[in-house]
């Protein structure tokens, strides 16, 4: 305790600018980010936090229309048209809400039919009017409930008919249409009519699946069943005997391998996106199936629901800007007293530290008490051990949680660390990874030992690992492993052969993607479904386009982080060793640098990004009649205080930066050296608690290799971390005594861990290579006789002789042998 004050009084003694170290920015970015950021900072220290609820996706509404780029726009009454004209052949004078159940489904099966046509045009037309039936029949709806309601209860009767599978099939000749393929190699410049016929099927089947992956209030009893059906056909081989998320996996490496250009990737990615939500289950779903595993295995339930505590979070305020923090010197200087005073920390970035929370006395009161040494070194502690002063009512106050957020945990690994270091400290030997005996050793050393038990935890992945070495370790006895065929298990299955190309495509679409991505000649177009035929002429047309192109790179990453998380998060809970699989090949293609060179921009301004135009928003755009629109009105973008999609990427990426990282000492280095804590802690300034958690959590893994004045300079964000990140007991993460960290151990720890997956995908998942001497034998005389063994050709030729020689020749004790 007296080491932490001498470090805080240091630290607020100090005047001059944090040492340059670590954290220092490159030259030059720091300025320019000040310059960009005074702009977002004015009087954000005292604003409220993001009112972001954090969730499997965005409503209803805001998900539609991001399936549709604002270039589409005209297309909504290209498909009415031809869905109503088709409907005046076969049932004229009445509209499609006018008709009772089984007229709409004659019709339905009638479309469906038409769609067999081998014309191309014929069948496009086809399409379109079934895309107009899955959006909801809007030209006969006068709101966007209505829209929905109808959109709910046509897509039901779409599935019915059998859609979805002659779709899939459509696709898949699409997909495989070289002459398409052909064509968009060679062209100069691929526009939105390269896609159409891709793009409407695409359309049709996210409508139905993100239609389907939800139970609805008012659901029949026969609809539910109709749904849970076609999630499980979703997430089973049944489409060319694969499931269908890879189909558009396969679709993902085409485009990126050069050969199909031409593919709407924003499109497939979405869909891609909410099949694995569909199938797999989104984040609530996990942390059920994650309680049943950790029952069925006898483990102790979860000592805490993370969603609801992270939900309960509060945010720490962020920093002010360099020019707020002169004028706040300036206005000290002025005072009279000369007596010691609070020195803001300024750390390393010219920024106030993040994690001075808000107070709602008035800065003379708070000043006044800035004269004491001691005066409030962390305000989040004083609030909580301190009773409200007596000049300011109670209720006035913030009401802050009373202790830890999180329960602390404590691995049996840490228990075996710590008995083994207190053996050859007070007795002189060791006992392996005996955590019972306590012989010899000091009581406070038992009491220890009885709390850091207290609080053990012990993972599912735990668990698996050691089965899994067991099953390496005793193959013969351990038996054939019964591996439940759950849709993750179905889906690994079916991404395995091409798994490593996979993480290579997506994270190369992630590339381009990127904000902070420069354009480069080898980089691939990602832009083919949203440029038009004819580029534009006006201003007011490339103010929409240039919109239009930002929001369509905002959707990418957004549907690849969720992919990506959400496979990771899966994977692990059905097999750890698939999760380090597919994180291992991630790492290899530089997810790590990918992930903090999104991050190395200005965030404030990512998060609060105005990249849209409401009114053209479907369905909002085909109930209502448009205003004109101007320049000034695209500028001004709507009233929202940030961007639901850009914070839902954030905290993706950070969710998977943390996921490929821990206990990855060689991972963690990699943050270290790409010298990623300025700028995770520019991140800190996006004032939602879910995010800096994240943030925390990656700058606590690397505090110890920061060195002690980065520490030094970074007192509150260390406290922040105490906060608001859970605790390992024994874990030394804001000291340098980390007993794995030794250097030369992180290549031999990726090495190992990539043998162990290579083990186990071999003996799980390779007929092939398996040691013959381990397959089992058959020992019943009827079926060993009864099978057909061909022959060679010499053999029957030679037949008699063999008989001779090895038979007749031989004598045989019959008794000895029926014996």
């Amino acid at each position: 305790m007296e080491a932490a004050g001498s470090l805080i009084v240091n630290n607020k003694m100090r005047t001059g600018v944090g040492t340059v170290g670590a954290g220092s920015p490159q030259p030059g970015k720091g300025r320019e980010y000040n310059r960009n950021q005074r702009k977002d900072s004015e009087g954000c220290s005292e604003s409220p936090d993001l009112e972001f609820v954090y969730a499997d996706a965005d409503k209803w509404a805001a998900e539609l229309s991001e399936l549709y780029s604002y270039t589409e726009g005209p297309e909504f009454q290209l498909n009415r048209k031809c869905f109503e004209e088709d409907l005046r052949l076969h049932v004229p004078d009445k509209k499609w809400t006018e008709l009772d159940v089984s007229q709409q489904r004659a019709h339905t099966m009638r479309l469906l039919d038409a769609l067999e046509v081998t014309a191309r045009e014929k069948r496009l037309k086809v399409a379109r009017a079934i895309l107009y039936v899955a959006q909801g029949t809007f030209g006969e709806c006068t709101s966007e409930s209505e829209v929905q309601t109808w959109q709910r209860h046509n897509i039901f009767l779409l599935l019915e008919a059998g859609a979805f599978n002659a779709l899939v099939e459509l696709l898949n000749m699409e997909v495989e249409n070289s002459a398409a393929c052909s064509n968009a190699v060679r062209k100069p410049a691929i526009s939105l009519a390269d896609s159409t016929d891709l793009r409407v099927l695409l359309n049709i089947m996210y409508l139905m699946v993100d239609m389907l992956r939800e139970e609805g209030e008012n659901d029949s009893e026969e609809w539910k069943t109709m749904r849970q059906t076609f999630c499980a056909d979703l997430g089973s081989p049944v489409y060319n005997s694969e499931p269908f998320a890879v189909l558009l996996f396969g679709m993902v490496t085409k485009f990126c391998s050069g050969h199909a250009p031409h593919f709407p990737m924003k499109k497939v990615l979405l869909l891609l996106w909410k099949t694995v939500l569909c199938t797999l289950g989104g984040f609530e779903d996990l942390l059920k199936m994650k309680a049943e595993k950790r029952e069925i295995l006898g483990l102790p339930p979860l000592p805490e629901d993370s969603i609801k505590v992270i939900r309960n979070m509060r945010a720490a305020s962020p920093p002010a800007s360099a020019s707020d923090l002169i004028e706040q010197q300036q206005r000290r200087g002025r005072r009279e007293h000369k007596a010691l005073i609070k020195q803001d920390n300024l750390d390393a970035f010219n920024e106030r530290d993040p994690y001075k929370t808000d107070d709602t006395r008035d800065e003379e009161e708070e000043n006044d008490e800035e004269n004491s040494l001691e005066g409030e070194p962390f305000s989040i502690e004083r609030e909580e051990v301190m009773p409200p002063s007596v000049t300011q009512p109670a209720t006035d106050r913030l009401a802050l949680p009373k202790g830890l957020p999180w329960a602390p945990k404590v691995r049996e690994k840490d228990i075996e660390i710590f008995l083994e270091s207190s053996r050859s400290k007070f007795i002189g030997y060791t006992l392996g990874s005996d955590t019972d005996t306590v012989v010899g050793l000091p009581r406070p050393i038992h009491e220890s030992i009885r709390t850091l038990k207290l609080h053990k935890y012990t993972s599912v992945a735990e668990i698996q690992i050691r089965l899994e070495e067991e099953f390496i370790r005793c193959p013969l006895s351990g038996g054939e492993e019964e591996v439940e065929q759950v849709p993750a298990e179905i889906l690994y299955q079916g991404l395995l052969p091409s798994l490593p190309q996979y993480m290579i495509a997506l994270l190369k679409i992630l590339l381009a993607a990127a904000p902070t991505s420069k354009a480069k000649t080898d980089s691939i177009n990602i832009l083919a479904d949203v440029l038009p035929e004819e580029m534009p002429t006006t201003v007011l047309q490339s103010m929409k386009l240039g919109v239009d192109v930002n929001r369509h790179k905002e959707i990418i990453v957004k549907a690849i982080s969720a992919v990506l998380l959400l496979l990771l998060k899966h994977f692990k809970l059905n097999h750890v060793y698939q999760m380090e699989y597919m994180a291992q090949h991630l790492v290899f293609a530089n997810c790590i640098p990918l992930i903090l060179k999104f991050f190395n921009q200005n965030i404030m301004s990512y998060i609060t990004a105005k990249n849209s135009i409401s009114v053209l928003d479907y369905p909002y755009c085909v109930v209502h009649e448009l205003p004109e629109l101007t320049a000034e009105s695209l500028e001004a973008g709507d009233n929202n205080r940030f961007c639901w999609r850009n914070l839902f990427s954030c905290i993706n990426l950070l969710r998977i930066l943390n996921k490929l990282t821990k206990w990855k000492h060689s991972r963690t280095m990699m943050l270290v050296v790409f010298k990623s804590a300025p700028i995770l802690k520019r991140a800190l300034k996006v004032k939602q608690a879910m995010m800096q958690l994240y943030v925390l959590k990656l700058l606590k893994v690397q505090t110890k290799y920061l060195g002690r004045q980065w520490r030094k300079s970074n007192m509150k964000t260390m406290s922040a971390i105490y906060q608001k990140v859970r605790h390992r007991l024994n874990d030394d993460w804001a000291y340098g005594n980390d007993l794995d960290a030794r250097p030369w151990d992180f290549q031999a720890e990726e090495c190992a861990l990539r043998a162990n997956i290579e083990r186990f995908n071999s003996r799980r998942y390779d007929r092939t290579h398996r040691n013959p001497e381990f397959l089992p034998v058959d020992n019943c005389l009827q079926s060993v006789l009864g099978q057909h063994v061909e022959l060679p050709e010499d053999f029957q030729m030679n037949y008699d002789l063999w008989l001779e020689r090895e038979v007749f020749s031989k004598p045989i004790s019959w008794e000895e042998l029926l014996q």
